[in-house]
């Protein structure tokens, strides 16, 4: 039985016929065990072991690395304490969800512009008569002195000395000058000095009348004021309509008699 092969076959009633095959127990044996691998030797692979050197292989077989570790999958939900920081904010009750990185900076309104607001508009100023007066004057620039001369409607020939000149006396331009506004004035300049109501010198406006000479009786000499001491007017035969400082010159500063607003 040790080195050989035994058969046993049997014949059972029915025409079964059964054959058994014995297998020696040191064959056996010897197929389940594997030869054992050779241990390397200090002489066989002296790169390997020896004093100083490691104490395991440098290179591992194929078959010898470890297995890799378990895979587990990730839990369905995550404790508080263990949630990332963009999470946790996420996370926590009361609170809309956030980014942990925002992909833009806050919405800034619009600045309001003064058009928008009618507040910050400054309200237009109504032009007054006496701007009206003072503009029409400054239209007559350079127009010639007449005696006599000047309408409602504009420069005209005078009368005596001014009969053959186009043009204003100081009156007729003021008469001119406020009917552009729609105030009648007479042609005269001790009339003109009785229609209107006298104005402080500080309280002067653009247009205002300002009355020269005469001493006590009737002023001789009519002008409307533009500003800052400045007048215009028509001052005397062979002069034109002009402009004049009136608070720099000594004459018309000594012989002022007062301010008149018509209207």
């Amino acid at each position: 039985m040790t080195n050989r092969l035994a058969l046993l076959s049997l014949t059972f009633t029915g025409g079964l016929f059964v054959t058994f095959a014995a297998i020696p127990t040191t064959a056996v044996r010897a197929a389940a065990l594997p030869t054992p691998a050779a241990t390397p030797s200090k002489d066989a692979q002296p790169a390997l072991w020896g004093p100083g050197l490691r104490l395991e292989p440098r290179t591992w077989p194929l078959t010898a690395l470890p297995p890799m570790w378990p895979m587990h999958a990730a839990p369905a939900t995550w404790p508080l304490a263990a949630l990332p920081l963009a999470e946790a904010q996420t996370a926590l009750p009361g609170t809309a969800p956030q980014s942990a990185f925002p992909t833009a900076g806050p919405r800034i309104a619009p600045p309001t512009t003064a058009a928008q607001s009618p507040f910050l508009q400054k309200p237009k100023r109504k032009t007054t008569k006496g701007q009206i007066a003072a503009s029409a004057a400054l239209d007559q620039l350079g127009v010639s002195f007449s005696w006599g001369g000047g309408s409602a409607k504009g420069p005209t020939l005078g009368i005596g000395r001014g009969a053959h000149t186009r043009g204003f006396d100081c009156s007729g331009l003021t008469l001119y000058a406020w009917a552009q506004a729609g105030v009648t004035l007479s042609h005269y300049t001790g009339a003109q000095f009785r229609q209107g109501r006298r104005i402080a010198p500080g309280s002067r406006r653009v247009g205002d009348l300002l009355f020269f000479g005469g001493g006590t009786g009737d002023p001789t000499h009519v002008a409307l004021y533009l500003g800052r001491g400045i007048m215009i007017h028509a001052p005397k035969t062979g002069d034109v309509v002009k402009k004049t400082n009136f608070l720099r010159s000594p004459y018309y500063r000594a012989t002022f008699r007062g301010t008149v607003r018509p209207g």
